[in-house]
């Protein structure tokens, strides 16, 4: 629109803008390929009804979204690779953002219906984003006629954004951004913000604007002066893995978490499949306080049940537990950088050797506590010692993995990811349109085809599921399982929910004796 063009202009005569990315974000982007895009998403329905005029149009939400997108500068700035990938690439403001091209408008064919919506979700987080663009994109998806919970005329919002620009908590932020807490909020006069945005951006991405020639300079002269820090990196990560191998041995540390193969564990194609489901976040709580353990604890009991449910049905559930890789939030535990992802894995058994649901919840419990001990080790930061790499060799590398599909050859498997991100606890609005469903979508990696993704606003907890289709070619079933799977923990730990008291027939007097006549 015009105002962001008067926008970037604004910005562009005060900002010269080139940051190089952190280590761990240009990890992201060395391991895209075609199979394996490197975004994350979410999907969130609406019900327009509680929007001022009863209904919600495309160019509100445009301008909407315009608007606040315009206060954070990463979503308007693109990468620029170093020739050779000799070094980790740059943010640079991209000086022809259109927002119109990031936000589209589409509609799923009718009945629109909920299926329909998860297929055409589906198709659009298989492609990946355009790398010499700003890294995310964002579908209105008009149509939605027959979803329980939402009415007639209801519509969806699917956003992508590449995982080199944001985590979990980060996506957080975004969702805070793009939403409201009332259905009529005060609305703000955007040029009010045009200097606070446009220091931001100063701030953010002061470093002067380079050419290739500049860049490759520049890398050859980072190699030079970071030899030594990266020496010393390497002998310390190599210093601590050996420490952490050594505790191992002297079982101060538990054994790592092993698990065998499946179907998940094959070579990731470039289809996806997407379904989700929602429980009561209030009934996942009153089970995680009846057994001591935590609303984690619970959720992975739940999927791990799922899993046990789906892999029995095709006859091939192993005798051994399963693994699930685990992120940690590493920003609530006080370890801080200047990166986007500050993000670290465990790995957990999640016990879907385990027939019994209380049981299997306590080994859960007891697994998670065992995987946290590895937090802060080498063993937690995969993508650290994956850091070591530069990106020419590291690019190679990751596409050999992929393309040679060496994940074959691997003794173990870890088929899936489990992810838990809480969400807020009120009601949000977008464009006076309240927020219904929100879903949260992950990535695929090679060896890994299956994410789970849990999210909880209100006093509701979703749990959405994102794999390869060619390894799960029934979705739905999969969604019935894990609602099996929750129905059967539940039960076990708080009971069947007791039948109503029938009424009570109203008691009929007792007749009164007739008179007998007189002899």
């Amino acid at each position: 629109s015009s105002d962001n063009e008067e926008m970037l202009i604004h910005l562009n005569k005060r900002v010269v803008t080139m940051k190089q990315l952190g280590y761990t974000d240009s990890i992201f982007v060395t391991l895209e390929t075609p199979t394996t895009p490197q975004h994350i998403g979410f999907l969130g329905v609406y019900d327009p009804s509680t929007a001022p005029n009863g209904m919600v149009r495309f160019k509100d939400v445009l301008a909407n979204f315009g608007r606040r997108l315009n206060t954070l500068p990463t979503f308007r700035t693109r990468l620029v690779q170093v020739p050779g990938s000799l070094d980790r690439p740059y943010w640079v403001v991209d000086d022809s953002f259109d927002v119109e091209y990031h936000i589209r408008h589409i509609a799923v064919p009718q009945p629109g219906d909920w299926r329909q919506l998860c297929i055409q979700v589906a198709r659009l987080h298989s492609r990946g984003l355009d790398l010499k663009r700003p890294l995310w994109e964002c579908n209105v998806i008009e149509g939605l006629n027959n979803v329980e919970g939402v009415p007639p005329g209801g519509f969806a919002v699917y956003m992508k954004i590449h995982h080199s620009m944001v985590d979990g908590d980060l996506g957080q932020r975004v969702l805070a951004i793009l939403h409201d807490l009332e259905a009529d909020p005060m609305v703000y006069d955007d040029e009010e913000d045009e200097e606070e945005i446009a220091e931001g951006m100063q701030e953010e991405y002061g470093g002067p604007m380079l050419g290739d020639t500049e860049l490759i300079t520049r890398a050859f002269t980072n190699r030079v002066r970071n030899a030594i820090p990266y020496a010393k990196t390497a002998v310390q990560v190599i210093g601590n893995l050996g420490d952490t191998l050594v505790k191992m041995a002297r079982q101060e540390l538990p054994a790592p978490a092993m698990g065998p193969k499946t179907r998940f564990d094959e070579p990731v194609g470039a289809h996806r499949v997407l379904d989700a489901t929602s429980f009561d976040l209030n009934d996942i709580k009153a089970i995680k306080t009846a057994t001591h353990t935590t609303v984690n604890d619970v959720c992975v009991t739940i999927c791990s049940g799922a899993l046990r449910k789906y892999l029995e049905f095709h006859g091939e559930l192993p005798d051994d537990s399963l693994i699930a890789n685990m992120p940690v939030n590493m920003r609530k535990r006080g370890i801080t950088s200047d990166e986007n992802n500050q993000v670290a894995a465990m790995m957990a058994k999640i016990h879907t050797e385990i027939a019994d649901p209380i049981d299997r919840l306590h080994m859960v419990h007891d697994s998670i506590g065992d995987a946290k001990k590895f937090i802060g080790t080498p063993i937690a930061e995969p993508l650290k010692i994956v850091g070591l790499f530069p990106p020419f060799m590291a690019k190679p590398l990751s596409r050999l993995y992929a393309h040679g599909e060496l994940t074959r050859f691997l003794p173990a498997g870890t088929p899936c990811v489990i992810t838990n991100v809480p969400g807020p606890p009120m009601d949000l609005y977008s464009n006076g349109a309240k927020l219904v469903k929100m879903h949260l979508l992950g990535l695929l990696t090679p060896g890994v085809g299956l994410f789970h993704a849990i999210f909880s606003q209100g006093d509701v907890l979703s749990i959405t599921v994102l794999c390869d289709r060619d390894m799960m070619p029934d979705p739905a079933f999969y969604r019935q399982c894990l609602e099996e799977s929750y129905a059967e923990l539940k039960e076990a730990v708080l009971g069947k929910p007791k039948p109503k008291a029938a009424k009570a027939a109203p008691k009929k007097k007792a007749a009164e004796p007739k008179a007998q006549p007189e002899a």
